[in-house]
């Protein structure tokens, strides 16, 4: 029997993956603002219990987490927020070194688009940064300072590239959310990129890549320090 003819709303599930992707959201944020630390277990009896939703909504919910490099499942030990691993984070570094840097020096030759996109992920981290306490979360703040770092490498004008530096910065969301709340100085963070696009403006692409490198090297220092790892 055609069970499709007798039900033809059968196949819909809208209310399901709702529930699963506030879920996610409502853990994506506690994590970005800290509520819940690396190494934390997250059990899904007891999250069940406090979000009041089904087991498999929990569950289903943690697996897109775990997509995102957020929480980590490992045999016989379930479920826990994620931990960044100091040798990744020095390699993710030295890798957006290149990238962004090859978008610097595109500047210079870049479509008009391509730049604007800087402009207006500048626009949009400094309005976040300049809400943090007054409504903007960290996990708002995050997004939008790594979409200023994306829109750099976006430059060069190459999606393979884009690619890559999206992979990359998902591997350090996770570390740079827990700097940017510990040293809570995101207006000073967005001079700092300010003072990038104003380099960039004025035509001083040298000038705009050594700035650039102080950026990022302090940047990696105060994420292993925020680690307790040894640089």
């Amino acid at each position: 029997m055609d069970t499709t003819a007798a039900d033809p709303f059968a196949t819909l599930h809208l209310e399901h993956s709702s529930t699963v992707d506030r879920v996610a959201e409502e853990l994506r944020r506690a994590i970005f603002d800290g509520e819940l630390e690396s190494g934390t277990p997250l059990r899904e009896v007891a999250l069940a219990g406090s979000l009041q939703v089904s087991r498999p909504t929990v569950r289903e919910a943690l697996g897109v987490l775990v997509s995102e490099g957020l929480v980590t499942r490992e045999p016989n030990r379930g479920v826990s927020v994620a931990t960044p691993d100091p040798e990744s984070i020095h390699d993710v570094c030295r890798a957006r070194v290149v990238l962004e840097i090859a978008g610097v020096r595109s500047w210079p030759d870049a479509a008009e688009p391509l730049r604007q996109a800087v402009r207006d992920a500048l626009a949009a981290f400094a309005a976040a940064a300049g809400g943090t306490g007054t409504g903007s979360s960290y996990q708002d703040l995050n997004e939008r300072h790594l979409a200023f770092h994306l829109s750099l490498v976006g430059l060069v004008g190459s999606p393979r590239l884009q690619a890559m530096a999206m992979a990359l910065y998902a591997e350090l969301r996770l570390a740079l959310a827990q700097v940017d709340r510990a040293r809570q100085n995101a207006p000073d963070q967005a001079g700092s990129h300010t003072l990038l696009v104003r380099l960039l403006e004025s035509g001083d692409v040298e000038a705009t890549v050594a700035e650039l490198e102080r950026h990022l090297a302090g940047a990696e220092v105060a994420i292993l320090e925020r680690l307790a790892l040894p640089e």
